[in-house]
């Protein structure tokens, strides 16, 4: 897909924030726990979604759309076997089907992921994790081994994870939520998709303490069958997208639907940068846990921080949002210092911009 742009001209208008890819593709993998109906709300209709349906649907998952809205239902038995491999080895999301399937099969393969070129992205903590609860994990050149303890899964253990990844905390709720008694998660992610799971599993009847903080214990249902509906919330990486947009062309824009609580840093950050916009009080997204709120931007006069601009896992800024600082940056009167520490390959993108005339020194 080629794309032919017409710049050097002000923006206007108004935009509405979508939900969140990274909820969705969790919470996908979340409804092979339950053997019960799940319709997910306004689901994104991109690949990695698409990418994954193919795959629960070779497991004979039962997917159907109704506009945005996605109803899943499983079978019985999860035919674990016909996995879609080709689908598979295109998503890095094939991972996350590791925490559902262990309470599906004494032994089963799956695909080594794909679908990123940013870097490593090892899988070793996810290794690590399931590890803990007794699972064997063996990596052959494609694929992984996956064997489980003849007298089951370990129950009542302590998780402390390797990195606080966004995905490995996913994968080690998804694992405990169906072992009985308590698994107690140390060193997770508290980002915005990691949130939305824990509040999908409890709408399932799983117990979850700490959500939102770096402990969470979780007291596992054996046996979930539930109908369940639920809402995703708003994507804040959509939302900085148009902030950056709004900077970077100096133009007055709305965007509504804003996730406030995972955008505070980044818009500290730009205020501090000369960036001019205003917010509406919060409210309520349709799922009624998350925050929103209304920004309205204004032309700007940028100047760069003294200060270098990292990212951090949740509640420091978003790993996925530090890329739009680079070019908001060429906008900056001064010198700007972004240190990309998570993706070993990611900044090599951002020298690209040089064919723009940006001055960037990797």
């Amino acid at each position: 897909m080629n794309f032919k742009i017409e710049g050097g001209r002000k923006l206007k208008g108004t935009v509405t924030v979508n939900t969140s890819k990274n909820a969705a593709v969790a919470l996908i993998c979340a409804a092979l726990l339950n053997r019960g109906q799940t319709t997910l709300k306004n689901v994104p209709k991109i690949e990695e979604v698409a990418r994954l349906g193919e795959m629960l649907e070779s497991l004979g998952v039962t997917l159907k759309w109704r506009g945005h809205d996605l109803t899943i239902k499983r079978p019985a038995v999860l035919k674990i076997a016909e996995l879609n491999r080709e689908a598979a080895m295109k998503t890095r999301s094939v991972i996350m089907l590791l925490g559902p399937l262990i309470h599906e099969a004494a032994r089963f393969t799956l695909p080594h992921p794909g679908g990123c070129k940013l870097g490593e992205r090892s899988v070793r903590p996810h290794l690590f994790a399931l590890e803990k609860l007794g699972v064997e994990i063996i990596s052959k050149s494609d694929h992984y081994e996956i064997n489980i303890p003849a007298d089951g899964l370990q129950t009542d253990q302590e998780i402390v994870l390797y990195e606080a990844g966004d995905t490995v905390t996913e994968n080690a709720l998804l694992a405990a939520a169906r072992l009985p008694g308590q698994t107690t998660i140390k060193f997770a992610s508290a980002n915005y998709m990691v949130q939305d799971l824990c509040r999908f599993l409890s709408t399932l009847g799983v117990g979850i303490e700490g959500i939102g903080t770096s402990t969470l214990v979780v007291r596992g249902q054996p046996v979930i069958n539930r109908d369940v509906i639920f809402n995703l919330s708003e994507d804040p990486i959509e939302a900085m997208l148009f902030i950056a947009i709004a900077a970077i062309t100096n133009s007055a824009l709305t965007i509504r639907r804003a996730p406030i609580d995972f955008l505070e840093l980044e818009l500290l950050k730009l205020a501090k940068m000369g960036f001019k916009y205003t917010r509406s009080k919060r409210y309520k997204s349709q799922n009624g846990f998350t925050n929103l709120v209304d920004l309205a931007t204004r032309p700007s006069k940028l100047k760069a921080l003294e200060e270098k601009i990292h990212p951090l896992p949740y509640p420091g800024l978003n790993i996925d949002n530090l890329p739009f600082f680079v070019p908001i940056a060429t906008q900056a009167r001064g010198t700007t210092l972004i240190h990309d520490w998570v993706y070993e390959g990611r900044a090599i993108y951002y020298t690209e911009l040089a064919k723009l005339g940006a001055n960037i020194i990797l």
